[in-house]
Parts: structure tokens; C-alpha cells; sequence
């Protein structure tokens, strides 16, 4: 894919403002659970770009083969924890926003996460799915890829 434009060229400070806020965000969280939120917001937006980065970050973090292939169907798999469970849910309403069923889904899901995670963490979080949405939206709407090393099959 051949990106239509270059967000750090067209508008450096801002870009770098954004990055800058991006990551402090992301730190924020604890990294196995900021991946797996990562890859499904990305996976419902359709995000190749973003997908493939964040489960590679995931393999470097000891996520499993097994647990990044069922994230797509996390709802019936039972290798997730109720604390992943209640993020993921989180993930799906604020990224599905606009689908009348996720108005449906987000009275549940927060009530899950605020039986899973605390104030802070509740609003470190909603930022870290906004941080992912806007990565994809920008990632997605320029055609940007980022070619990551694949690592090699054992």
C-alpha cells in the first residue's frame, strides 16, 4: 500500500503533540491489556496497518498464538480473564459508537469495567480506545503501512 499522504510531513508539531499524548497514554496501561485492546478496536475498524503492528508488540509481550486468534471472537472463547473480558466489551461499544446495538452493549459494559477497574483506570482506558480509533482512522484514511518484521515460524 502506498500512503496517499504523510501526517508527520504534512503537519510535524501537531503530529508529534499527538504521538507524544499517544504514547503517555498507552503507558498508562499495562501492556498485555493495552495489545489486546489494540488489536480488537483495530480488528472491528479494519485497520490491516494497525493489526499487524499491534500483534506483533503482542508476540513480543508473551502473548499466545492461540489468545491473538480468538480476539475476533473473544465473546466465546474462555481463555480471557474477567478483567480482559470487561476491556474488550468496553473496546467493542466505544468503537462500534454508531451501531444501534452497541447503545445496547454499553449500559453492560460499563458496568463490567467499573466492576474490573478502577476511576483512573476506567478513563485511562475510554483514552487508550480513542488513542487506537483516531491511530486507525488516520492510518486508514492516508493508506499508511508500516512494514513490520515478521517473525519466523517455528
Amino acid at each position: 500500500m502506498t500512503a496517499r499522504l504523510n501526517p508527520m510531513t504534512a503537519a510535524p508539531s501537531l503530529m508529534k503533540a499527538w504521538h507524544g499524548a499517544s504514547v503517555a497514554i498507552a503507558s498508562s496501561i499495562e501492556a498485555g491489556l493495552r495489545e489486546l485492546v489494540e488489536v480488537r478496536a483495530s480488528q472491528i475498524n479494519g485497520c490491516a496497518n494497525c493489526v499487524n503492528m499491534h500483534t506483533l508488540f503482542a508476540r513480543e509481550n508473551g502473548e499466545t498464538e492461540q489468545r491473538l486468534y480468538l480476539l475476533a471472537a473473544w465473546r466465546e472463547a474462555p481463555c480471557y480473564t474477567p478483567r480482559e473480558r470487561a476491556a474488550l466489551a468496553w473496546t467493542d461499544a466505544l468503537t462500534k459508537l454508531s451501531d444501534e446495538r452497541s447503545h445496547d452493549l454499553l449500559a453492560a459494559a460499563q458496568a463490567a469495567l467499573a466492576e474490573h477497574f478502577d476511576a483512573e483506570e476506567q478513563v485511562k482506558l475510554t483514552l487508550l480506545i480513542n488513542v487506537i480509533n483516531g491511530r486507525n482512522r488516520i492510518a486508514i484514511g492516508f493508506g499508511m503501512w508500516i512494514d513490520m518484521p515478521m517473525k519466523q515460524a517455528a
